[in-house]
């Protein structure tokens, strides 16, 4: 079985060759925006319904035990192990009836509680016996079975105890995030203050989707695509424009946007022909690079750095290429502004339907589709012969994309290689 790709590395093992390129490896692009780019720091509460989507800005602790009282796990009754003495059957007559949400009287001994799930439990009882398992028999039930002591309880404190850290900070607040956020009694949290973005699309030749097409004109995708990416709770969206490619315009363009913006994003104009100039904008801007080109295939124009305050993400024009960067460094870019501190969005080993065949040189991310398993249950993949930053037809098939080793030319058929899903942020 060929392996490609160590899940361990964030990138495809991009390293070899690059050095006399001028370009840098996608590990190497990652580490520079983990020490580069630093949380925004500002802090804003949040009512736990609205809090979906937000990073955690400090930790949470539980406020009171959970459960707050013994309590019982199931329908049934509640009793004392004491008043069951001998071999059995044991008759008791049923002296109260408690359901979640009322208080518990006490319990008369040699009697037990019809008790419903969630009720706090008599003082007396250290049992709750299931309602199957009893027999009813004129307002007392017959017991053939000891149960075991606390069977059936649920123990005050043993979710959550009082002043214990029930989340960490930088965690991003999912459903699962918000359970124990409400379980421990928390109705408003600290969250990290939305990251103030401004989207920059430049081209001469794009013309927003429906718009009649002239002469050497093209719809706009990389506007609706990377506005959709951008349409997360963590993000405020300040500005989306387009420019044209007029460098005087375009200083002054940029400068605005990177004034009002924590992270501008802009696509196209960062290659090398002389009709690429967003990145001399940013140079001339005083802009500082943390890197400029990723040896990847496609997006190796890609750039970042900083322009004052705010974090450029330079993004190939061709839409395949903006959105695969995007999702390698546009979202490790908001998780550092953000302050997560969760796992990046795990990538896994799949299996290949069949041989690969390519140029090597630069890591790949070819777009890729799960079609099934194979005789060991592990996911089989579907992918195009070749990767083409410019067509989007086969995106909505795909669910991710292969991640191909920089060195690699050949991978045969039920290779293992690592696999990428598409994800937001």
């Amino acid at each position: 079985m060929t392996i490609a790709l160590p899940i361990e590395n964030h990138g495809c093992g991009c390293d070899s060759a690059i050095a006399r390129k001028g370009l840098v490896s996608i590990d190497a692009a990652l580490e520079r925006i983990a020490s580069g780019v630093t949380p925004l720091g500002d802090v804003e509460e949040v009512p736990l319904a609205h809090a979906a989507g937000r990073v955690l800005a400090y930790p949470l602790k539980a406020r009171a035990n959970t459960p707050p009282f013994d309590s019982a796990a199931m329908d049934g009754y509640a009793l004392s192990l004491s008043d069951l003495p001998g071999a059995g059957p044991w008759r008791l007559q049923i002296a109260a009836r408690v359901a979640a949400g009322q208080s518990s009287p006490a319990l008369p001994p040699g009697t037990v509680a019809r008790i419903f799930t969630g009720a706090p439990l008599p003082e007396a009882a250290d049992a709750v016996i299931m309602q199957e398992e009893v027999t009813l028999e004129r307002g007392a039930i017959c017991i053939v079975r000891r149960p075991h002591a606390g069977e059936n309880i649920r123990r005050a404190g043993e979710d959550m105890q009082q002043g214990a850290e029930i989340l960490s900070k930088g965690a991003l607040l999912g459903p699962r995030q918000i359970a124990v956020a409400a379980a421990g009694g928390h109705g408003l949290v600290p969250v990290s203050r939305r990251i103030r973005t401004a989207l920059l699309v430049t081209g001469n030749e794009v013309q927003a989707p429906g718009q009649s097409l002239g002469n050497a004109a093209i719809w706009d995708i990389n506007t609706p695509v990377l506005t959709a990416c951008l349409s997360i709770p963590s993000v405020e969206l300040v500005a989306v424009e387009t420019a044209t490619d007029d460098p005087t315009a375009l200083v002054t363009q940029v400068e605005a946007l990177a004034a009002r913006a924590d992270l501008l994003v802009t696509t196209g104009g960062i290659s090398v022909g002389e009709a690429d100039f967003v990145k001399p904008v940013f140079e001339r801007l005083g802009g500082k690079t943390l890197f400029s080109g990723v040896a990847m295939k496609p997006g190796k124009p890609v750039s970042a750095g900083r322009i004052d305050r705010a974090t450029w993400l330079g993004l190939p024009g061709n839409p395949v290429s903006a959105l695969l960067t995007w999702q390698l460094f546009g979202t490790e870019i908001l998780r550092r502004l953000g302050g997560q501190t969760d796992p990046r969005p795990v990538r896994r080993h799949v299996v290949l339907a069949d041989p690969i065949r390519r140029k090597p040189g630069r890591c790949e991310l070819r777009p890729a589709q799960i079609c099934g398993f194979d005789a060991q249950g592990r996911e089989v993949v579907r992918f195009d012969g070749a990767t083409h930053s410019a067509r989007v037809a086969g995106l909505p098939l795909c669910d991710g994309v292969l991640m191909l080793p920089a060195e690699t030319d050949h991978l045969p058929q039920g290779a293992l290689v690592e696999f990428m899903p598409f994800h937001c942020n």
